[in-house]
């Protein structure tokens, strides 16, 4: 992120820097003009933030797009009172950065899985035409000797056009969008969100006064770090599949080195003990824990977000996990395939952070970067709605 308002920089509206003229390719479109994607649909299931709006009264459709490392996720939303309404979303596990610590570069297979993933992305905006859209991709582009090549091969395949965001935008973005998980009597929090390729944290402190606006947040990050470690790379790094508490000590040990580095990592130790500070996880390896700490059959957003969860539950669910051997990671309803040889690395970036500054309890996120996109463009245009009404007022 740049500085403090580099999130809440205005994104293109549709037809502009964000979306460019279709692609041929993209399938037929109906008599209204939307696009039938011959693909399969993955839409998201999640529980709506808010009722139906009124039709009458019917505001602006915004949508956010995280390309990450490991996963393409989309969000689409309207605004409702001081928070918004879910329309239609998207996740996918596309391993973009597979093999980028080796090799410095996007492979080929990569760059197509998420072409593929990106172009339901597009179909899926052309039908609900956001008024404004932020799309953004973070660490396997940024740190990809290719990335802006493959960026400029999206845009031009699909006509999406994705802003590489820095590591300050990303975590500030987080923060945004995890803020009203965040205890109402809390002093501070450490907000951790463990990605493919790096993880970001945040502390915010509140004890000069905390921000009425959910947008406004981020200003109270008092110190932050981007580790240049996720699920992917540890596990290229360290194996993933037959995972030994050995080397589950192993990866924490080398997390634990970057974590070091925290500017301020004593004082925020010292406000621990001595003030109210809670952890928030937004990640996958954290709403996985959660799932299993719950014995869900099937993942299930709304009893996982916002969740409270001990240290003590943590370190139970945590040792079982750890375990499992992979044929029942793959099983596991709240884990697949896709996750089973990433979750343990993801466990040790958490364990690392947990035993850096251990807490009495975390409160686990299914929300984080688009969501605070979205809320960031919200109040964005809420801010220029009140002030043109209040120019109108002086000059009527």
């Amino acid at each position: 992120m740049t500085d403090r308002d580099r999130s809440a920089e205005p994104a293109a509206p549709l037809g502009g820097a964000a979306i460019r003229s279709p692609d041929r390719r993209g399938g037929r479109r109906d008599a209204a003009g939307r696009v039938n994607s011959s693909g399969p649909r993955e839409t998201e299931k999640r529980t709506a933030h808010a009722p139906n709006p009124p039709r009458r009264s019917r505001s602006p459709v915004y949508a956010a797009l995280d390309l990450g490392t490991n996963n393409c996720r989309l969000l689409i939303a309207r605004p409702f009172e001081k928070s918004f309404r879910v329309l239609d979303g998207f996740t996918r596990i596309v391993r973009l950065g597979e093999g980028l610590s080796t090799t410095g570069r996007l492979g080929e297979q990569a760059m197509e899985r998420t072409l593929e993933a990106l172009r339901l992305c597009r179909n899926k905006l052309r039908e609900h035409e956001p008024a404004r859209a932020r799309l953004v991709a973070t660490e396997a582009c940024r740190s990809a000797s290719n990335g802006q090549e493959f960026l400029d091969r999206v845009a031009d395949e699909l006509g999406l056009v994705l802003e590489i965001v820095d590591r300050r935008t990303e975590a500030e973005l987080a923060v945004t969008g995890c803020a009203d998980l965040i205890e109402d009597g809390a002093e501070g929090a450490l907000m951790f969100d463990i990605g493919g390729g790096s993880s970001e944290l945040a502390w915010l402190d509140f004890r000069g006064g905390r921000p009425k606006r959910q947008s406004r947040t981020a200003t109270s990050i008092r110190s932050w770090q981007s580790l240049p470690v996720g699920v992917v790379s540890i596990a290229e790094r360290f194996g993933g599949v037959d995972v030994t508490p050995e080397t589950f000590e192993a990866m924490v040990a080398f997390v634990s080195q970057h974590l070091r580095e925290f500017r301020g990592r004593l004082k925020l130790k010292q406000m621990i003990a001595e003030h109210s500070v809670h952890l928030i996880g937004t990640s996958g390896t954290v709403t996985t824990l959660a799932g299993l700490h719950l014995g869900l059959d099937r993942y299930e957003r709304q009893k996982v977000d916002g969740l409270w969860m001990t240290a003590a539950e943590v370190d139970v669910t945590m040792a079982a996990l750890l375990g499992m051997p992979f044929e029942r990671r793959v099983s596991h309803p709240c884990i697949g395939r896709d996750r089973a040889d990433l979750v343990l690395a993801g466990c040790a970036i958490f364990e690392a952070i947990r035993r850096e500054w251990p807490t009495t309890r975390v409160r686990v996120a299914d929300r984080g970067l688009r969501e605070g996109i979205l809320i960031s463009l919200m109040d964005q245009d809420r801010t220029v709605g009140r002030q043109s009404r209040a120019r109108a007022a002086a000059n009527g």
